[in-house]
C-alpha cells in the first residue's frame, strides 16, 4: 500500500497530539500578538495564549464563522502582507458577500502536500493520468487537484468543466486512469458517453474517481461504482481552508484529516459543546499552519462524525465520515428536520429510479409541502400508467418511512431533470422566494 509521507502519516498518535499542541500554541501566540481581529476576539472571550495548556483548551477559544470573512472583505483578517502573498482565491458569493482567501508560498506548499498524501492514499501515483474536471480559476478545486496530482508524478489532463463529449474523447485517447470532479458531473458524463456509444466501464482505462464539492451518499457511491466500474473516493475541503485537502484511502472507511495541518472538533450545532467520537455534529476546524489567513475553530456548517481510531491502511490520523448535510441545508417540514442526503439515501436504494432527483418545498396555506421529482431508470421506464403508479407508491412509502413526513413523488422521464457541470442544485425552496 502506497504512503506518500510515512514519517508523518504513520506517526504514533501520542506524537501527533504533541505536535498538534506545539503548532496550536505557536499559532495562538502569533495571532494574539499580530492579528487585530483575533486579539480582540480573545480579549472578548477572556482568554490569553497562556491559558492554552493542552489540546483540550482549544475549547476556550472563540469560534470563527463565514460571516467574519464577509464582514472583513476583502483582506482585513489576513496576517500576511501583500508582498508575502503568492495567490488569491475567491468564493462564488452565491449566499452573500464573496470570501477572499490569500496564500503564501508555504500555504501553497502545505496544500499541495496534503493532496499528494490524499491522492497517494487512493492508490494513485506515477504512471497515472488524472483528468481534473473541477473548475479552474477563482474556485479552488481545479488548481488544488492539479498541483497535488503533479506532485505525485501523475500526468494531469486539465479539462476543467464543460465540453463533455470532448472530455470523454480525451479520456479514451489519452488513457485517463482517474478523474477529479463532482459526483453529479461524473454521472452526467456517464450518460453522455452512453449516447456517444461509449462505455466508461469497457471502453476507457478509468479506474478511480476523486469526487467531492457537493454532498453525496454511500448509496450514490454504490451506483457510480456499479455503473462505471470504478472506485469512487470522497474528497473534502472548502475554499476557506485551502480548497480540497483530504480524501478517503483505499479502505474507503472515512476521510483522513492530516493532524499536522488541521485540528478537528465535532460540536453540537446548537450549544457549541464538543461531542465525542462517533456522535454526529458540526465540523469545526483549526488550520494549524496557515500563514496568510489563519482559521481558528472555524465552524464550517457541515454535519459529520469523527473516528479517531487508526485506519487499517496504517495511517494514524483521525478520519471524518461522509458529509451528511449542512446545518443551513436542513429543511424543516411541518416540524420535522429533513436533510437532502436522507432523500438521496432512500432513492438510491430503489432500483426502479435513476440517479437524478430534485426536491421542491412549498407552502400551501399554513402547511409545508415537499415534492420529490425523480427520474425513472431507463430499464423501468414505461408508458403504462399502472407500472409508473407502482413505482410512485414505492418511492413515497420509502421516503415517508425514512423521513417521518408525508412526501409527494413525481416520476419524470430519464434525462429530463437538469444536469450540472459544477455543483448540483438539488433543492428548490419556494418558501424563501
Amino acid at each position: 500500500m502506497k504512503i506518500w509521507n510515512p514519517r508523518v502519516e504513520e506517526m504514533p498518535q501520542d506524537d501527533l497530539r504533541r505536535q498538534q499542541f506545539r503548532l496550536l500554541k505557536t499559532l495562538i501566540y502569533r495571532l494574539y500578538s499580530f492579528s487585530e481581529f483575533y486579539h480582540r476576539r480573545m480579549e472578548e472571550q477572556g482568554v490569553h495564549p497562556d491559558d492554552i495548556r493542552s489540546l483540550d483548551d482549544v475549547r476556550k477559544l472563540p469560534f470563527m464563522f463565514k460571516q467574519d470573512l464577509r464582514d472583513s472583505y476583502p483582506d482585513r483578517i489576513f496576517t500576511a502582507s501583500r508582498e508575502e502573498l503568492a495567490r488569491y482565491h475567491v468564493s462564488s458569493g452565491t449566499t452573500g458577500k464573496p470570501t477572499v482567501v490569500g496564500y503564501t508560498e508555504n500555504d501553497l506548499e502545505n496544500w499541495t502536500e496534503s493532496l499528494a498524501r490524499a491522492f497517494t492514499s487512493c492508490g494513485l501515483g506515477r504512471g497515472d493520468v488524472i483528468q481534473v474536471s473541477y473548475g479552474y480559476g477563482l474556485f479552488t478545486g481545479g488548481l488544488g487537484a492539479h498541483y497535488g496530482a503533479e506532485r505525485i508524478g501523475a500526468t494531469v489532463l486539465p479539462t476543467s468543466v464543460g465540453n463533455t463529449e470532448r472530455q470523454i474523447e480525451l479520456m479514451q485517447d489519452l488513457h485517463v486512469t482517474a478523474i477529479a470532479c463532482t459526483p453529479s458531473y461524473l454521472l452526467h458524463m456517464g450518460e453522455v458517453a452512453e449516447r456517444m456509444g461509449v462505455s466508461i466501464r469497457d471502453d476507457t482505462d478509468l479506474r478511480a474517481g476523486i469526487l467531492g464539492a457537493e454532498p453525496w451518499t454511500g448509496q450514490m457511491r454504490d451506483r457510480i461504482e456499479e455503473t462505471l466500474g470504478i472506485k469512487a473516493y470522497d474528497i473534502y475541503g472548502t475554499s476557506e481552508l485551502s480548497g480540497p485537502m483530504f480524501t478517503e484511502c483505499t479502505e474507503q472507511q472515512g476521510i483522513h484529516i492530516w493532524s499536522d495541518l488541521a485540528l478537528v472538533e465535532i460540536i453540537d450545532p446548537e450549544t457549541g459543546e464538543p461531542l465525542p467520537a462517533g456522535e454526529r455534529g458540526e465540523l469545526t476546524i483549526t488550520v494549524l499552519q496557515k500563514e496568510a489567513l489563519p482559521m481558528v475553530r472555524y465552524r464550517i456548517g457541515d454535519i459529520t462524525v469523527m473516528n479517531d481510531e487508526p485506519c487499517a491502511c496504517g495511517r494514524t490520523h483521525p478520519r471524518i465520515g461522509r458529509i451528511q448535510g449542512r446545518v443551513d441545508d436542513m429543511l424543516i417540514i411541518r416540524g420535522i428536520n429533513v436533510f437532502p442526503s436522507q432523500v438521496e439515501h432512500a432513492l438510491m436504494e430503489i432500483p426502479q429510479v435513476g440517479s437524478h432527483y430534485q426536491i421542491v418545498v412549498d407552502r400551501k396555506g399554513a402547511l409545508d409541502t415537499m415534492l420529490v421529482q425523480v427520474e425513472v431508470s431507463e430499464a423501468h421506464f414505461s408508458d403504462k400508467i399502472t407500472d409508473l403508479m407502482v413505482i410512485k407508491r414505492l418511492v413515497e412509502h420509502r421516503l415517508r418511512s425514512l423521513l417521518n413526513v408525508s412526501v409527494d413523488a413525481e416520476l419524470v422521464e430519464p434525462g429530463s431533470l437538469p444536469r450540472f457541470e459544477g455543483k448540483s442544485k438539488r433543492v428548490i425552496d419556494r418558501r424563501k422566494m
